[in-house]
């Protein structure tokens, strides 16, 4: 009896050694979570991912061994002896090679890409910053200093309407906004501070909100620097920048660091644009026990500029102005944003922990333009005025509690958030030479609160992930017309639902499938709003992306999706009279293709090309094209960069003909632009020159098609008004690092 005992003792002991439950945790060499790093175990193929805090639980036999890779850090394996005590385990950054890549079941597992192409091409200036999204083109037509115009999707997106914009979590777009819906003006981010890139491509997420409709994008900056470096930019056109990064101290679990910018540019332009941007950031980090973390960032940043605005065609083909000439050099602004914002993750368990976050923003912005010279006024000429001062408040919280109801492992997550604008004497004026006030076209008080909910779900089925969500939006917009001769206030209100479900299947870690659906949603102006007695306030968006992400060799990764996207209304903004126009219902569908090659240790290819057809619903065939849809764009280069020190990158940028007007008879000409960018790095010394346009062409950065007249004209004349693009521009860059 007692040996027949003895050998079934025997015969489950594998199985009560089997299935015990080790806990760990990844941390980098600066005590910092390593977030989502791949956990993979020897015995069973079994594989897990670290949350947010870098922590993990896998099922282990002992002795086993563990593999843990993330890129940007060296792998490493890990013999495990027990599971009495958490494992820590910390990893060793290094170069990004493509062969650490590990196809994660993540909805957004695509931002691996931007980790990628910001350590082989760092970004160099803000306006290049939203480049690294693939697929997203950038456009600039206001010396430099206005929000950049831009393209993703088969959207003109204008400077932000479709797409949602953060930094660490704080919005940078802007509702009801003086010069447009959604402005999303990302010059107060200095470029050296961000450390990744998240973004997401349609509808899908449930954590963005307003805007997201072609997508969101999400800027993560660093918690300190690895050195402390001043680095001074000089070039043609009267070119300088002077930029530093110091940390204030890193020691322990704490650090704080403060960065700044100073930039002077004339550009190419005949009248110089006298463009000025002071910039300053910083930031406080305190890593908290269990791997709690509370930051608190702050920045400012100011600029000054002069415009030569939306030049036509016909006065530079008749040769009444240059290509960098202008009607009106009077044009230009000023604008200035302060922001506050603090952010607190907590440990409740083991099981569940709770991200927090509170911003406040002070903004102020004055842009002076004319688009149609003397059309309306053939004396004083058409110049405007936008001009606003605001005050943004927001709060969100958001619980995360992990399951395992059988063999599922599953997080579901509850956000709650509002978030306050008022923007204060908000107006639109009719002025000359940028100093005199001819008439106040508009001028009021905006008050727009959004408050929001979600629930999100993510569970895990082995190979599969299926992740169902739920959204809710509520917004209240109040608005004072300065202009009435009686005070009243008017309002109108809304709420939306937004569900969501992504559905992915990892065959491996190196290959997946994924299937994405969801609604979104875009706001209206609130002066709009009103004024239509609430009508066509929060248009859906219905979203659906089929694709995979698969990487056949250990050095190439292939990424490609069909997407559709319907849209019950498009917003166009009439800058001329204040609005956002509402025009129709649209519908988008296209191809994403991106492929990623790493030649060998240190050179790298990468290319992106993305196709959409763009059309209104419900209008007459030939009379349906959406104005500035780009149907066809690719952008990528190869890169270099050297263990001796030696970098160096040839990037390109393409846009194909697109139409100007809904009747296809306004073309908006493609163009082709090559950068080419050298340097060296000595010890403590980095050299670097850079060109911009190296080939020269010509070619028009901003286009719209646009009804002006020229003070000699008896008649108006409709066709393409454009911003001249930067023709060959060399700088050079010398920084020290300490």
């Amino acid at each position: 009896m007692l040996k027949n005992s003895f050998t079934f003792l025997l015969f489950l002991l594998p199985f009560w050694i089997n299935g015990q439950i080790l806990t760990g945790i990844v941390v980098d060499a600066n005590n910092e979570a390593v977030q989502y790093a791949h956990v993979f175990q020897s015995s069973t193929q079994e594989h897990v991912h670290t949350d947010d805090f870098g922590k993990f639980e896998i099922s282990v036999s002992i002795p086993d061994t563990l593999t843990i890779s993330h890129i940007g850090y060296e792998t490493k394996q890990i013999i495990v002896q027990d599971t009495d005590h958490q494992l820590k385990i910390v990893l060793i950054e290094s170069q990004v090679f493509l062969d650490q890549v590990i196809i994660s079941p993540e909805i957004n597992a695509l931002s691996l890409f931007s980790k990628i192409d910001l350590q082989v091409n760092p970004v160099n200036s803000s306006q290049e910053i939203l480049r690294k999204v693939p697929g997203l083109i950038i456009g600039q037509h206001a010396g430099g200093g206005k929000a950049e115009q831009i393209f993703l999707r088969g959207f003109d997106i204008d400077h932000g309407t479709d797409i949602n914009i953060s930094v660490d979590g704080l919005p940078v777009n802007m509702v009801s906004h003086s010069h447009g819906q959604g402005y999303a003006d990302m010059h107060f981010l200095i470029p050296e501070v961000i450390n990744n890139i998240d973004f997401g491509k349609g509808p899908y997420n449930a954590d963005q909100g307003n805007f997201a409709t072609a997508g969101f994008v999400n800027f993560e900056t660093k918690d300190f620097f690895d050195n402390n470096a001043i680095k001074l930019e000089f070039g043609q056109f009267n070119f300088t920048r002077l930029f530093g990064q110091f940390n204030i101290f890193k020691t322990g679990n704490q650090s704080a660091y403060v960065a700044s910018e100073y930039i002077l540019n004339d550009g190419p332009f005949e009248s110089p644009q006298n463009f000025n941007r002071l910039n300053i950031m910083g930031k406080y980090t305190n890593r908290l026990p269990n791997q709690d973390k509370f930051s608190l960032l702050f920045s400012h940043f100011n600029s000054r500029w002069d415009a030569s605005g939306q030049i036509p065609e016909r006065a530079v083909k008749d040769g009444t102005i240059g290509r960098f000439g202008a009607i009106d050099d009077t044009e230009g602004g000023t604008t200035g944003r302060t922001n506050f914002l603090l952010n607190f993750n907590k440990t409740i368990n083991k099981n569940s922990f709770i991200k927090n976050s509170v911003f406040y923003s002070l903004y102020d912005f004055e842009l002076n333009s004319n688009f149609t010279f003397f059309l309306e006024d053939p004396i004083n000429g058409d110049q405007i005025r936008q001009k606003e001062d605001r005050k943004t408040f927001g709060a969100k919280s958001e619980w995360n509690q992990y399951l395992k109801p059988g063999k599922i492992d599953a997080i579901v997550q509850l956000g709650l958030g509002l978030r306050n604008d008022k923007s204060i004497e908000n107006e639109l004026s009719h002025t000359a030479n940028r100093s005199e006030t001819i008439e106040r076209i508009q001028f009021g008080n905006i008050n727009e609160t959004n408050i929001f909910g979600y629930l999100n779900a993510k569970l895990n089925f082995g190979k599969w992930l299926i992740n169902p969500a739920l959204r809710m939006d509520f917004f209240k917009f109040n608005y004072n017309d300065l202009l009435a001769n009686q005070y009243q206030t008017l309002l109108a209100d809304q709420a939306i639902l937004s569900p969501k479900l992504n559905i992915l299947y990892n065959h491996s870690s190196s290959f997946q499938i994924y299937m994405k659906s969801g609604i979104g949603f875009h706001s209206n102006d609130t002066r709009v709003v009103v004024a239509q007695n609430g009508k066509e306030i929060l248009p859906a968006a219905f979203g659906l992306d089929i694709g995979f992400i698969w990487k056949p060799i250990s050095k190439l990764v292939i990424n490609t999706a069909a997407w559709h996207l319907y849209m019950e209304q498009e917003f166009v903004y009439v800058g001329d009279a204040g609005i956002v126009e509402p025009s129709g219902k649209s519908r988008r569908l296209g191809l994403d293709l991106g492929i990623r090659y790493q030649i060998n240790r240190w050179l790298f290819l990468n290319a992106d090309l993305n196709y959409a057809f763009a059309r209104m619903i419900n209008q007459p065939e030939g009379n349906d094209f959406i104005p500035l849809a780009v149907s066809l764009s690719s952008s990528g280069g190869i890169s270099l960069v050297h263990p001796d020190g030696y970098y160096g990158g040839l990037r390109y940028r393409y846009i194909a003909d697109r139409p100007a007007n809904e009747d296809n008879s306004i073309i908006a000409k493609g163009y082709f632009v090559t950068d080419l960018n050298i340097g060296y790095r000595w010890k403590y010394l980095d050299f670097g020159i850079s060109i911009e346009n190296l080939f020269n062409v010509e070619w028009n950065e901003t286009q719209f098609a646009t009804t002006s007249r020229l003070f000699h004209e008896f008649e108006p004349v409709e066709e393409i008004h454009f911003t001249p693009g930067t023709p060959f521009f060399i700088k050079g860059q010398i920084q020290f690092l300490f």
